[in-house]
């Protein structure tokens, strides 16, 4: 399976579960906004992030080529494998065609699932 490393860099912010979505999160790339009855949380790209707001930042986004069969199985397992064998953080995230891993440690990251037989594609430039 082919993975997709973007950028740029991501952050993850917590709100309050009731918080208005700020208008900074709006534009191109991957932005996820989750609401539950605890937290809001988003994940967006870092440089839309006011300086002062609280965040953690650092965070690259690797893409799991799509789209999946909902019917597959295992999938985010042997994504989540390697990873954890390597001692790297992961924060997934999921959208109806793939999956997403995000890591603080990209390099490390991206060794160990092209050594597990991942194709990882790095952007250009």
């Amino acid at each position: 399976m082919r993975l997709i490393v973007h950028t740029p860099l991501h952050a993850v912010i917590q709100l309050r579960p009731h918080a208005t979505v700020p208008a900074w999160t709006a534009g191109k790339g991957f932005v996820s906004i989750t609401r539950t009855a605890t937290e809001l949380s988003i994940i967006c790209p870092e440089s839309r992030v006011p300086p002062e707001f609280p965040a953690a930042r650092g965070w690259t986004l690797i893409e799991l080529e799509g789209p999946l069969d909902f019917g597959a199985v295992g999938i985010l397992h042997a994504l989540l494998t390697p990873l954890a064998q390597s001692g790297v953080p992961v924060l997934t995230m999921a959208t109806h065609d793939t999956d997403f891993v995000l890591v603080r440690d990209a390099k490390c990251a991206c060794s160990a699932l092209a050594e597990a037989g991942y194709q990882v594609t790095w952007p250009s430039g």
